[in-house]
């Protein structure tokens, strides 16, 4: 994924005047991320991706006090450079990183007071293959699994998201808590792998 964020000094017309600012999402499938070229959305967005979009900009507003960010909007473009399943948990992860980053420099150009972001978010997905729970999917993983799930959760293991389906057999209210435990471990560690990121950014100065 190739996740960045746009500040833009102005906000939704529904938004003119409130003092309320806005986090919004893009998602797109490069054309040869994909085995087979994926044709570009000109003629209209499919409704897969509009979906995505929706789930990104939702779960990214979770971690924002929007009252505190004022008139802003900030646009995170995520943008798949191999699809290889769970591009749309991959693409939550990234994009908080860029949202992070973009709130960390308005706060030192003091364009927004401390504490715009409120916490940290980080989703992965998983499935259900030959009986057995597997975590952070592959594509071949994911065409096979008879049940999946995308799963978010902010630094405090509070569930922002939860998406599940099953193809196949139905799955049971303790399958689910089962999904859920492990999501949390693999999401613990996506938490860590963002802070370290950011860390290494901020010494940067990006």
């Amino acid at each position: 994924m190739l996740c960045n964020a746009t500040v833009e000094a102005s906000v939704p017309s529904w938004r003119l005047g409130s003092g309320v600012g806005w986090v919004t999402a893009e998602y797109a499938l490069l054309p040869r991320s994909t085995h087979q070229r994926t044709r570009r959305e000109t003629r209209g967005l499919g409704g897969r991706t509009q979906e995505i979009r929706r789930i990104i900009g939702r779960s990214l507003r979770s971690a924002v006090d929007l009252d505190r960010l004022g008139e802003y909007t900030i646009v995170l473009d995520c943008d798949v450079l191999q699809a290889d399943g769970g591009t749309r948990t991959a693409a939550i992860t990234g994009a908080y990183v860029a949202l992070a980053l973009a709130l960390k420099r308005l706060e030192r150009e003091d364009k927004v007071p401390p504490n715009v972001l409120s916490a940290q978010v980080a989703a992965i997905s998983l499935g259900l293959v030959d009986g057995q729970l597997l975590l952070d999917l592959c594509y071949d993983e994911d065409s096979a699994a008879t049940a999946d799930f995308n799963i978010v959760m902010n630094g405090d293991g509070h569930l922002i998201e939860v998406q599940g389906t099953a193809e196949g057999e139905p799955f049971t209210r303790q399958s689910l808590n089962i999904v859920l435990d492990l999501a949390g471990k693999g999401i613990s560690q996506l938490l860590v792998l963002q802070q370290q990121v950011m860390e290494a950014a901020v010494r940067a100065d990006l």
